[in-house]
């Protein structure tokens, strides 16, 4: 994509990796726009039909870049910490630039899941939030790190993190500060899986996601989505309306042959930007 995040594509899975390893992939302007091309240019990306993402070196990511900081002390915030721009423009969804690079992930159609090592502080730690699911490394170090700064969590974070914790843990992580492992993070529910190699294990999952229906696949993720904030009538509705449109397309159909023939299926793509079968 460019000198902040790389993308490869094998076998319906998108493999992304933030790539400024020497800065343990640390949040800069030049990032924050990297993430938000990478998710708006996959969710049209033909035949994608899972993601990976993960940081290059030591780390998946370590927050926001310190520079950032050192100009808010300095009087001159600049690019994410820069609030006159974060308030100014908002997506159809309510985020603005910064949050969007956390939030775009969930808007990609497919699933999404970070393979986490190292450290994920901060932002990093939103980013990782993100994703549909975390394949955490056991001695991860994590962290809802803004409050050393005196600020408070503001990429999305408030609103992720209260769909995978207790109120009160919430609370406790974005008071303290402290770091925690991801053998913690499995327990508390913010790592989906604690795996010795998050980044294998992920890729594995995110290629045997590929082998199934995607507009089934797909389908899920909107109802998922929309199970966070929806009422009751509302998602049952939902849910009706996708498998009416799924049961006897030519997918769930092949879905159905191939278990009953005992083969491996062959399923057809999923148009640019169309959700129906």
């Amino acid at each position: 994509m460019n000198e902040r995040v790389m993308v490869t594509i094998e076998g319906g899975v998108a493999d992304v990796r933030l790539t400024r390893a020497d800065k343990m992939n640390a949040i800069d302007d030049a990032m924050f726009d990297a993430l938000i091309q990478t998710g708006e240019r996959l969710k049209t990306e033909a035949g994608v039909r899972a993601v990976v993402l993960s940081g290059e070196g030591r780390a998946f990511c370590a927050g926001l870049d310190v520079d950032g900081f050192q100009s808010l002390a300095a009087g001159a915030p600049s690019g994410a910490l820069d609030t006159g721009n974060a308030t100014r423009e908002r997506t159809p969804g309510g985020a603005h630039r910064v949050q969007q690079a956390v939030m775009v992930w969930r808007e990609v159609p497919v699933p999404v899941i970070v393979a986490l090592h190292g450290v994920a502080f901060g932002g990093g730690f939103q980013l990782a939030l993100g994703a549909d699911l975390r394949f955490v490394a056991p001695d991860a170090k994590l962290s809802v790190l803004e409050i050393k700064w005196g600020l408070v969590p503001d990429m999305g974070g408030i609103v992720l993190l209260r769909g995978l914790v207790r109120d009160d843990v919430a609370r406790e992580l974005t008071w303290s500060g402290r770091t925690f492992t991801g053998e913690e993070a499995g327990r508390l529910g913010i790592a989906t899986r604690v795996v010795v190699n998050p980044l294998e294990d992920a890729l594995a999952f995110a290629h045997e996601i590929a082998g199934k229906s995607p507009h089934a696949i797909r389908a899920g993720k909107r109802l998922l989505n929309l199970a966070v904030d929806g009422d009751q009538h509302g998602i049952l509705l939902e849910e009706a309306r996708e498998q009416v449109a799924l049961i006897g397309s030519p997918n769930q159909m092949e879905a159905v042959m191939a278990n009953l023939e005992k083969r491996q299926p062959k399923f057809a793509e999923v148009a640019t930007g169309g959700p129906a079968p």
